[in-house]
């Protein structure tokens, strides 16, 4: 690249001066060497080697090393992700109908209207392994980042995908400008394989971020059917513990029949008299209707000590005494 104006013009004055200097070093020398013809001699001679020196030298000073720009290299990076995950990002850029890095006046963003591609003769042949996209866009005015770039052609983009391992991939991009009329290749400086990659991470992150999302929407959804499933169970033990409760209190109520069809009698007709000791000869307490229930406290073979409705206790011969209906 050329120096700025202002740096050029201060190297075209030293020079100037520098010129003026040697021809009034020459007109001295000739003045003092009109009357010594040797020593004008010796003294030509050394003008002209200083002379040579000094146009020799100069123009050197004024040369400053131009940036070597590395123009066609492409751009390849190792991607820790599975090969499908890759493809899918690169198939929906290569789908968007644009070109990052690149344009063709300087109101734009990038270069539109391109389109998907299966192959493109731009490039040679890719024999290696992996996926294969290209994107084209004909009829492209000069797009900019393209050494040389001139007059009207194609811009083609090609995306290879080549996957190293389960997680890992390879990705590598290339950009190439051709001119419609002479069929010259101008190689891109970078800048749009750096964009497209650039573009394709973001869609990568994306992708990455809704498969997190998913992931956590599955975890809490997993968590929710565990949580209804233990609800479930503990509703079930909880039925489960009711129903044994409730079956322990029927059997408990069935129990309690038992014992009580075991411990109560019922008066004979035409009744009973209560009596004081288990003997026929003891007094009477009280007359017992038939009918009326007594709870037996104590048994012996032949009289039972019972208790009576009203919590008075006594005797009964056991004849006359009969199980509750």
């Amino acid at each position: 690249m050329g120096q700025p104006p202002l740096n050029y013009n201060r190297k075209c004055m030293t020079n100037v001066h520098r010129r003026a200097q040697i021809r009034a070093l020459i007109a001295a020398a000739g003045s003092l060497a009109g009357n010594h013809r040797t020593t004008r001699r010796r003294l030509s001679i050394a003008i002209l080697s200083f002379l040579w020196v000094v146009f020799a030298v100069a123009p050197l000073r004024g040369r400053e090393p131009r940036k070597r720009e590395d123009f066609g290299l492409g751009f390849s990076v190792e991607i820790a992700l599975p090969e499908s995950e890759v493809v899918q990002a690169v198939e929906t850029v290569v789908d968007d109908g644009i070109i990052q890095g690149s344009r063709e006046y300087n109101k734009d963003k990038y270069v539109e209207h391109a389109a998907a591609a299966t192959s493109s003769p731009l490039f040679p042949p890719w024999k290696d392994s992996g996926k294969v996209f290209y994107k084209i866009r004909a009829k492209v005015l000069a797009p900019a980042n393209f050494k040389e770039a001139g007059d009207e052609g194609t811009l083609a983009v090609r995306y290879v995908v080549q996957s190293r391992d389960p997680g890992k991939t390879i990705l590598r991009i290339d950009a190439v400008f051709v001119e419609e009329f002479r069929r010259t290749v101008h190689p891109s400086d970078g800048s749009v394989e750096s964009a497209e990659y650039k573009d394709i991470q973001d869609h990568i992150d994306a992708l990455e971020l809704q498969k997190t999302q998913a992931q956590e929407g599955e975890k809490h959804r997993q968590e929710e059917v565990a949580r209804q499933a233990l609800e479930r169970q503990r509703e079930q033990d909880e039925a489960g513990a009711l129903a044994a409760a409730q079956s322990s209190a029927q059997g408990l109520e069935q129990h309690v029949r038992d014992l009580r069809r075991q411990a109560e009698r019922v008066i004979k007709a035409p009744g009973a008299q209560l009596k004081s000791a288990p003997f026929h000869s003891a007094s009477n307490l009280k007359s017992l209707e038939a009918g009326v229930e007594v709870v037996i406290v104590i048994a012996t073979p032949y009289w039972y000590g019972v208790e009576t409705e009203d919590g008075q206790h006594g005797w009964i011969h056991h004849e006359q005494l009969e199980p509750l209906p």
